[in-house]
């Protein structure tokens, strides 16, 4: 990995040069960071590495430079589901697609050969002609599901996300109006979405629910990845 870092950062030069880019001897120290991490990273994040190496240049000089990186192609630009921008390093000839946890954050990069002939296959068949495609799967991931309570209220469940209502709990209004709306313990519920304030919107086969924050704080869920995933467990240990 350095034999190919040290290689981009030779082409890097060449290139900048080339192209008259000023403040080039800043630009390659935030090369060597932005390579060196190998993360997706926001131009506040590099900002963030640098500044402990005494290095000042301001998030605007940053983004510039990123920008810069991503124009020659040495870096690849993102908006993942939160909506910042986030760079990774493109590496030259490698093509990987993302899991995003809607949890923490945290973005893991895979590559499924099998799936890649795949969609190359159904492009042929409409005849399409595929110059680029990316694939980005949003859940949560494995280190959330096991921090996550088994049974937890439903505001704190995410949008996409499927749980099974296990109890229904407050006074008893409130009972009879969760009810009356439809919805009952053993109900599968789908989380359309829940942006942490206001209300959210769930459904359950083809009806639409609106909850204010208060009355799905009374609706306790249990989801159904963190129960998949205790079957698949137990199967295993069969």
């Amino acid at each position: 990995m350095k034999q190919i870092h040290s290689y981009e950062r030779e082409q890097f030069e060449k290139l900048f040069r080339q192209e008259k880019i000023d403040r080039l001897d800043d630009r390659l120290i935030i090369l060597d960071a932005f390579l060196q991490d190998e993360a997706h990273l926001t131009a506040a994040e590099l900002d963030t590495l640098l500044t402990p190496r005494g290095y000042q240049f301001g998030a605007d000089f940053i983004t510039e430079t990123l920008e810069l990186m991503v124009r020659f192609g040495f870096a690849q630009k993102n908006r993942f589901e939160n909506g910042h921008v986030r760079y990774e390093h493109r590496h030259l000839g490698q093509h990987h697609d993302h899991m995003v946890c809607t949890k923490c954050g945290r973005i893991t990069e895979f590559q499924n050969q099998k799936m890649e002939d795949l969609q190359r296959q159904i492009a042929v068949d409409y005849g399409f002609h595929m110059l680029q495609h990316r694939m980005e799967i949003y859940g949560i991931c494995g280190a959330c599901q096991a921090e996550r309570m088994k049974q937890m209220p439903l505001i704190l469940s995410k949008p996409g996300e499927h749980v099974v209502i296990r109890e229904l709990i407050g006074g008893s209004n409130s009972r009879l109006r969760l009810m009356s709306m439809g919805l009952r313990v053993g109900d599968t519920v789908e989380i359309l979405t829940n942006f942490g304030k206001g209300q959210m919107v769930v459904a359950t086969d083809s009806n639409r629910f609106v909850l204010g924050r208060g009355l799905a704080q009374k609706i306790i869920v249990e989801s159904l990845a963190t129960r998949d995933g205790e079957d698949r467990v137990t199967s295993s240990g069969h």
